[in-house]
C-alpha cells in the first residue's frame, strides 16, 4: 500500500511529448554534426591525420593531464585542510577558496599574460629586486606555453575538485580514521590509506568536470599558444571556412569526451561502500604556532593566484582607463545590454524546458529507461563543448532559416540576424542546470503531497501549479541565476553564432585581446567577474546534515547548490 501511495502519478501525453521534443532538439545538432562529417568525404581525413589531428590531440591530452593532476592535488589538499584542520582564517577560506570560479579561463589567461609580460609589472619588480635593468638581462619563461596554460587553467578550475572533496571529507566517519591512528598510522598514513580511497568517487566527479571545462575552453588556450582540438575546430571553420573538416575534428573531439565520461564512471563504480548510519563526523584538529600559519598560507595561496591577482589586475587597469578619461564606453554598455538580453532569453527558455523535462521524467513511474533517456538526452548539451555544439547546430539552423526566409519572403537569414540561433544554442548548452536543479528539488519533496492533492481532485498540471511550484521556487530561482551567470560568461558559442556586428561582453573582450589592447576591455572583464559572485554565495552553502550523525549510505555527498548537482548529473551521469 505504501509503495503505491509513494509513487508519483503519471502525467498526460502532452507533457511526455514536450519532454521528448526537447530531448530530440538537443540531439539534433549531434546528428547533424555526424551527417556533415560524413558528407565531407574522406579526402579531409588524410590531411587531418597527417597535419592537424596528431599535434592537436597530443597538446589536448597533455593539457588535460596537467590540469587534471594539478587541480586534483590543489583541490584535494585544500579540502582536507579546511575540513580536518583548524587554523587561523579557516572559516573565511572555506568559501574564499571558491572565488576563482568567478574568473573565466579566458580572463585569467589575458590577465596573467599581461601581468607576466617581460615588460609587465611582475617581471619588472623581480628585475628591480635582482638589480637588472632590462628584459635582455633577465626574463622569466614565457607565459604563452603549455606550462603556462596548465598553471592558469588549474588556478581557476581547482574549485570543482575542492567542492566535491570538501563535501566528501566533511561526511567521512571519525571512527575509521581513529581506527587507522590506533593501528599505528600517522596523519599522512590515515589520509593516504583511509580518507583518500573513500573519497575516490568525489575526486573522479571533480576532475571529470574540470576536464570538460578544459575541453570547452577556446579563448585561454588560443591566447596561451596551445593548439587544442577546440581551437583547431574554431580556426578551421573561421579561418579556412571549411565546415566539413571542422565537423570531422568535432567528431574526434566527441570521442575524447565520451572517453572522459567513461573513465569517470569507472572511477565511481564502487562508490557505495556500505552503511555509515549514526556515525559522528571527525572534529578538525587544531594547529598551533608555525604549522598553523603554514596551513593558512597553503590555503590562501590558491585564492591569491586564482582570484586576487587577476581580479586585482583588472581593477587596476579599469581604474587607469577611467583616470585617463576612458570610463564606461558605449561599446561596453552595448556589450552588457546584448549579454543581459541573451542571458535573460536563454534563462527563460532553459528554466521552462528544464521544468517540463524534470516533471515529465519524475512522473513516468516505472518506465525507468524512458526517464533515463529523457534526462540524459535533454541534459547532454553540457557535456558537449560549445564549439562542437555550434558546429552541429549550424546546418539545421541554416536550413530552417532558409525555409522561413523563403516562406515569408524575407531577405537574408532572419533567425541568425535576430540572434535566435545563439539563444537556442546556449539554451541547449545550459539546459542541464535547471534540469538538475528541479530534479534535485523534486527529490526532496515527499511524494504524499502529490497524492493528497490528486485525491482532492487536482489534475497533474494543477498539482504542479498549486503544490510543487511554490515549493520549488528556491530551486528554480537558483537554477535561473546560475544559467544567467553562465550565459553571461559564455564565449565559444557566442563567437561562432552571434549576429553580425553584435558584441557581447566576452566577445568584446576577446576582440580587444586579439588586437593586443587587452586593457581596453578591462572594465568588460571586471563586469563578467562581478556577475559570477552570486554563484559563489550559492556554492558556499554547506549541505544540511545533523552535526552528530551521518546521512544514510552516502555515495558522492549531496552538495546544497544546484550548479554542482546539475553539472555532475548532466556531464557525468552515474
Amino acid at each position: 500500500m505504501r509503495r503505491v501511495f509513494d509513487r508519483p502519478h503519471a502525467v498526460g501525453p502532452l507533457w511526455r511529448l514536450t519532454a521528448l521534443a526537447v530531448a530530440l532538439v538537443v540531439l539534433a545538432p549531434l546528428v547533424a554534426l555526424a551527417w556533415t562529417a560524413l558528407g565531407a568525404g574522406v579526402a579531409h581525413w588524410a590531411h587531418l591525420f597527417e597535419h592537424v589531428l596528431p599535434r592537436a590531440a597530443a597538446q589536448t591530452a597533455t593539457l588535460l593531464a596537467g590540469v587534471g593532476l594539478l587541480t586534483a592535488v590543489v583541490g584535494t589538499g585544500c579540502a582536507w585542510l579546511v575540513t580536518r584542520v583548524d587554523f587561523p582564517g579557516r572559516t573565511v577560506l572555506r568559501w574564499a577558496l571558491l572565488l576563482p570560479l568567478t574568473v573565466p579561463t579566458y580572463i585569467a589567461a589575458y590577465s596573467y599574460v599581461d601581468l607576466l609580460h617581460p615588460i609587465g609589472p611582475f617581471q619588472g619588480a623581480v628585475r628591480a629586486l635582482l638589480g637588472f635593468d632590462s628584459p635582455r638581462q633577465f626574463r622569466l619563461p614565457d607565459a604563452r606555453s603549455m606550462g603556462g596554460a596548465v598553471l592558469v587553467l588549474s588556478a581557476v578550475l581547482y574549485p570543482y575538485v575542492y567542492l566535491s572533496m570538501r563535501a566528501m571529507f566533511a561526511t567521512q566517519p571519525a571512527r575509521l580514521l581513529e581506527a587507522a591512528r590506533l593501528l599505528g598510522e600517522g596523519p599522512w598514513g590515515a589520509f593516504r590509506r583511509v580518507a583518500l580511497p573513500m573519497a575516490r568517487p568525489a575526486l573522479a566527479v571533480g576532475v571529470g568536470l574540470v576536464l570538460l571545462e578544459v575541453l570547452n575552453d577556446v579563448g585561454a588556450s588560443e591566447f596561451l599558444g596551445v593548439s587544442t582540438l577546440t581551437t583547431t575546430i574554431y580556426t578551421t571553420w573561421v579561418t579556412r571556412s571549411d565546415l566539413g573538416a571542422a565537423a570531422q575534428i568535432a567528431c574526434a573531439m566527441l570521442a575524447m569526451v565520451a572517453l572522459l565520461v567513461w573513465l569517470e564512471r569507472q572511477g565511481r563504480r564502487r562508490q557505495r561502500a556500505g552503511s555509515l548510519r549514526a556515525m559522528r563526523a571527525a572534529a578538525p584538529r587544531r594547529l598551533r604556532g608555525a604549522s598553523a600559519w603554514l596551513a593558512t598560507t597553503a590555503a590562501l595561496l590558491p585564492v591569491l593566484i586564482g582570484f586576487v591577482l587577476p581580479a586585482g589586475h583588472l581593477a587596476v587597469l579599469a581604474w587607469k582607463r577611467a583616470s585617463e578619461g576612458h570610463g564606461l564606453s558605449s561599446e561596453v554598455v552595448s556589450g552588457a545590454m546584448h549579454s543581459a538580453g541573451l542571458a535573460l532569453s536563454v534563462t527563460a527558455i532553459a528554466v521552462a524546458a528544464g521544468l517540463v523535462v524534470a516533471w515529465a521524467a519524475r512522473s513516468t513511474g516505472g518506465a525507468g529507461r524512458a526517464r533515463a533517456w529523457w534526462l540524459g538526452s535533454a541534459a547532454l548539451g553540457y557535456a558537449v563543448p560549445g564549439t562542437v555544439l555550434a558546429i552541429g547546430l549550424l546546418p539545421p539552423a541554416l536550413a530552417v532559416d532558409g525555409w522561413i526566409a523563403g516562406a515569408l519572403g524575407l531577405p537574408g537569414l532572419p533567425l541568425m540576424s535576430l540572434g535566435a540561433v545563439l539563444v537556442v544554442a546556449c539554451a541547449m548548452r545550459f539546459l542541464a542546470l535547471p534540469i538538475g536543479g528541479v530534479e534535485a528539488g523534486l527529490a526532496r519533496l515527499p511524494a504524499p503531497l502529490e497524492q493528497v492533492a490528486r485525491s482532492l481532485g487536482e489534475t497533474p498540471f494543477g498539482t504542479l501549479r498549486r503544490v510543487h511550484l511554490p515549493l520549488l521556487r528556491p530551486a528554480l530561482t537558483a537554477s535561473a541565476l546560475l544559467v544567467f551567470i553562465d550565459v553571461m560568461k559564455e564565449l565559444p558559442a557566442s563567437l561562432l553564432l552571434r549576429p553580425a556586428n553584435v558584441e557581447t561582453l566576452p566577445t568584446l573582450l576577446y576582440a580587444e585581446a586579439a588586437r593586443g589592447s587587452y586593457e581596453h576591455g578591462a572594465l568588460a572583464a571586471l563586469l563578467i567577474v562581478a556577475v559570477g559572485l552570486p554563484a559563489v554565495l550559492l556554492l558556499s552553502r554547506e549541505p544540511a546534515a545533523p552535526a552528530t550523525t551521518m546521512p544514510p549510505e552516502p555515495s558522492v555527498p549531496p552538495v546544497s547548490d544546484a550548479r554542482f548537482e546539475a553539472k555532475t548529473s548532466a556531464a557525468l551521469p552515474p
